[in-house]
Parts: C-alpha cells; structure tokens; sequence
C-alpha cells in the first residue's frame, strides 16, 4: 500500500519529469575565466578556503560571497554585487541554502554554467519546505536553535549532522565561526529558475544528514545536471574538496587537476 509520503514523492517527481524537456543540459559549458562561490547556513565565506586554491591553480580567478544571511532579497544582492565585478563568463557555485541564491543569480548573462553543491536547487516560485517535506526530515533539522530573530545550529548537531566525517578539531573551528541566520531568510522564494537555461552540475552528498540525499538526487536529475555522487558529509566542499573542485573545473570548461 503507498504510504502519504510515498505518494507525495511519486507525485513530485511525475510533476518535474513534465518540466525536463526546458532545463538546461550540462554538456560541453562555455570556457570561463571566473568563479564565484556562494556560502549558505551555518557558514561563512571561509568554508570554500579548501576548494579556493584547486582553482586558483587552474588560472582562475575566485571570489567567495560573504553572504548575510539576512533576507533572501539581500543574499541574491550581495551576489549580484560580486558578479557585476566579473569580466567574462563565470560559474556561479551554491552550497546548501545558497542553491537558492544560485538559482536566481544565475540569470545574470555573465554567468555560464551553475554548480550545485548539496544545495537547494527550486524551481521558480516553488516552495522549497513543501518540497522538502516530502522526503524525510534530515535530522539537522532538529539541531536549529533560535535566539529572537537569529538561528544557529548547536554544536552538538553541527559535529554530528553537519560536519560528520570532518575530524572534531577542524569541525569545531568552523562551529566557532558560523554565522547566525535570520527567520525572513527562510521566507523567501525564487522568481527565476536559472538551471532551465544554463549549464549544470551537482554534487551529492550520500552520506547528507542536513539535506536528504534522494531529495539531492531528485533536484539533480530535475535540473539535468552533470552529477557526481560523493561518500561525504553535507561539507563535502571540504571533506571532498578536491573532487569538488573537479566538478567546478569542468563547469568551467578546464581540465581537472593532475591527481
């Protein structure tokens, strides 16, 4: 007997298998020259500090996001902002929440190919919760703490559900430096879907403890993305840096690193 959430699930992906035929396919992107990454929640900038000297020694030029995590409006701002000082194409790469900042930018005519990295990736106007809560709740969830207005993960669920197959050390200095997250962030919606006219590429995360895998997967094949399944936390842009910054090249249209 199909359960609800089943039936939810069946329902969505029926839904975004009539929207295929417009997304974008992510063969043989535009050569770029520049790389712009986009943090999301319980982060800061620093967290592509792995990933950042791969494509700097690819001859690219990189600059990552201080992104506010005030309001929609002013996180897709603050990468507009950043784009508008690129000269020539670029990628624009989005981790976790970020997905969505990506997913509206990325409309930017600069901008030549998008790469997600376990990021929410909605279509236009789409509900982005309701969407998730057709799959099960990933249990970082249950690990956001709220003070007034701003949300943090606590330390016990970043280690674990966040940061999982990062050392304890390292995990707990980027605990150190996460950044709190207003509510209205998470209020906003997108009003343009990028992926249905660029070029794109997804990582994901099997081993995702703060987004469900499977719902990774139905976003990546939604979006005909270029994919690449890796072993790794939801930080796999630092426990799989390496590989993640491949993927990147390759939207960029450069030849992966020498191994």
């Amino acid at each position: 007997m199909m359960t609800r959430r089943t039936l939810n699930r069946a329902l969505a992906a029926s839904a975004a298998a009539a929207l295929l035929p417009g997304a974008a396919e992510a063969q043989d992107p535009p050569r770029a020259r520049n790389v712009v990454l986009v943090h999301g929640l319980f982060a800061d900038g620093s967290c592509w500090s792995e990933v950042i000297p791969h494509l700097q020694a690819a001859g690219l030029t990189v600059t990552s996001v201080q992104n506010p995590l005030t309001t929609f409006e002013e996180a897709v701002a603050a990468a507009q902002r950043v784009l508008a000082r690129q000269e020539g194409p670029t990628v624009l790469v989005g981790h976790s929440f970020s997905g969505m900042i990506v997913t509206e930018a990325g409309i930017d005519p600069k901008v030549s190919a998008l790469v997600y990295v376990a990021a929410r990736a909605p279509d236009a106007n789409e509900d982005y919760a309701a969407l998730a809560r057709t799959y099960p709740t990933p249990p970082a969830a249950a690990g956001i703490e709220f003070d007034g207005d701003e949300g943090r993960l606590s330390e016990a669920a970043f280690l674990r559900d966040f940061a999982g197959d990062l050392p304890a050390e390292k995990a707990r200095v980027l605990f150190a430096s996460q950044q709190p997250f207003r509510k209205a962030l998470l209020t906003g919606r997108t009003t343009h879907a990028a992926w249905r006219s660029k070029p794109s590429f997804y990582a994901v995360s099997t081993e995702d403890r703060t987004i469900d895998p499977d719902l990774e997967r139905f976003m990546a094949k939604r979006m005909n993305a270029r994919t690449v399944e890796l072993k790794a936390s939801h930080l796999s842009l630092i426990s799989r840096a390496p590989d993640i910054a491949d993927l990147i090249l390759e939207a960029a249209g450069q030849p992966r690193r020498r191994r």
